[in-house]
């Protein structure tokens, strides 16, 4: 009977994840969830509809932080999409001369540069392919090897970027700040990058692809009016910074970037950082002309908040409501048990944790969904069954804010039926209908999503992540798993 209980608590997850899974809108499923999860409190812990309407307030109360991060960061993003912050770093990159050899590698660079910036893998994505796509086949490059090489690049500022709305999210859930999860990450981020721009270099040099030079305005010049048209409706900011890109903007307009990351690693609090990349472009962007007056500069911002209120916040209410009663349940004690029953100690219980995001990835086919909803999980189970020091618990936790969003992030790219691998072969195909993209064209050469996923579960249960600085997470005997017979040795150590 109890396994019955059991189960029956754990039915809410596994109806958001099959409404997730036929395609059902967050904003949608997740009340219909939250609503079914108050009913399996009231029959399985006879919970009164008080004490579930408290905790379903009171963890969205937690949230109102993240509420606030994420209108100010999809503010920045629009600025910086359209105010010249993208298009000076695309040029600044491209001005290097570009070949068949090198464009795969320019443009995980400028990618993963101008994710970092605007915080949208998606935004990203949808900006630069029309550019390195074309780009690609005027210098004579393998539009696979590209492809995959913006794709993976994207990705890069949506799994580490200050303003990115996973990055928020998934911290925000494991109760971090933004900042430190960055600096807690940063340096294995970089390896990774490096691994991807090595990787693409090597498989240029080895497919023997040419080295003649290109430039962007002949790649822009060349993208057809029904790509603009579709571009427009997509994201109108993206057909700005296309334009921009091919015009000019001042050198001086990457400032704004560079300003909030300094502030970031100087550890600035993230709605500083936020205000301060946004009050840069508002100014360097009068003295470049891309800001024509405040009150245009006021409908970015306001475009900005609308896209945040219009579905994240929202839908980040109703996740919290849903969080809130299955704490109240103790819904996840199962997961947690299993994981914990086949975990010899903190670190192989960590290692489970990111096969858990991987595997809700996989399910759910949304990254975000798979964030708030197996996030929570591993949450309960670093909470509810490691001992340790109120800041090794943080590093524990930092750890699985990362496993959320780089495993969400990076392993969509690797998940042939994801949402986000759908999202960008139909970019991909409406910008450059000179070949019939299908999801392996992402996967195939996509080193970055690889190097990604592979390296952080490798190091985290052999342990060699105390070689990245920032990275290593403790192991025993400075925590350890509640149960074992070395409990009482760290309390009493821990006393003492």
């Amino acid at each position: 009977m109890q396994n019955i209980i059991s189960l029956l608590k754990l039915s809410p997850v596994a109806l958001l994840a099959m409404l997730m899974i036929l395609g059902v809108d967050a904003l949608v499923a997740a009340p219909i969830a939250t609503i079914y999860a108050a009913l399996v409190a009231v029959v399985c812990e006879k919970r009164t509809m008080n004490e579930i309407m408290d905790s379903a307030i009171n963890n969205a109360r937690e949230m109102q932080l993240v509420f606030f991060i994420l209108m100010m960061a999809y503010a920045m993003a629009e600025v910086f999409m359209a105010t010249g912050v993208g298009a000076s770093i695309i040029n600044l990159s491209l001005n290097v001369g570009l070949t068949g050899r090198t464009i795969a590698v320019v443009g995980i660079i400028v990618t993963s540069i101008l994710s970092i910036a605007t915080g949208t893998s998606w935004g990203t994505f949808a900006a630069c392919a029309p550019i390195f796509l074309w780009l690609n086949h005027i210098v004579g490059g393998d539009v696979l090897l590209t492809t995959a090489a913006i794709a993976g690049g994207a990705c890069f500022g949506d799994n580490i970027g200050l303003i990115s709305d996973t990055t928020i999210v998934s911290s925000g859930i494991q109760g971090v700040e933004v900042v430190k999860r960055i600096k807690h990450q940063g340096y294995w981020s970089g390896l990774v990058l490096i691994i991807g721009v090595v990787s693409f270099y090597v498989a240029g040099v080895v497919m023997g692809l040419p080295t003649m030079v290109g430039d962007a305005a002949s790649a822009i010049d060349k993208i057809p009016q029904e790509v603009w048209t579709k571009l427009a409706e997509e994201r109108e900011s993206a057909v700005i910074l296309l334009n921009q890109v091919k015009t000019g903007v001042p050198k001086y307009m990457i400032i704004p970037l560079v300003l909030v990351l300094i502030a970031a690693f100087r550890g600035v609090s993230t709605l500083a950082c936020l205000f301060v990349g946004i009050l840069s472009a508002f100014i360097l962007g009068i003295f470049a002309g891309t800001v024509k007056n405040v009150i245009d500069f006021l409908n970015l911002l306001m475009s900005g908040f609308s896209g945040a209120g219009s579905w994240v916040i929202v839908m980040m209410m109703w996740v919290a409501a849903f969080g809130g009663i299955m704490k109240l349940m103790n819904a996840f004690k199962p997961l947690s048990d299993l994981v914990v029953k086949i975990s010899k100690n903190v670190r192989q219980l960590m290692f489970y944790n990111g096969i858990l995001s991987i595997l809700g990835n996989a399910g759910l086919a949304d990254e975000m969904a798979q964030i708030v909803t197996i996030g929570p999980i591993i949450r309960n189970v670093v909470e509810n069954n490691v001992i340790a020091s109120p800041e090794d618990m943080e590093t524990l936790k930092l750890r699985n804010a990362t496993f959320s969003d780089a495993l969400g992030v990076f392993g969509s790219q690797l998940i042939p039926w994801h949402v986000y691998i759908g999202f960008y072969v139909g970019i991909a195909n409406a910008v450059y209908p000179l070949h019939h993209f299908v999801a392996m064209d992402i996967i195939k050469y996509n080193f970055m999503a690889f190097g990604a996923v592979s390296s952080i579960l490798i190091l985290t249960i052999t342990g060699l992540d105390r070689l990245v600085p920032n990275f290593a997470i403790p192991s025993e005997p400075r925590v350890k798993l509640r149960g074992t017979a070395q409990e009482s040795v760290y309390k009493n150590s821990h006393i003492c």
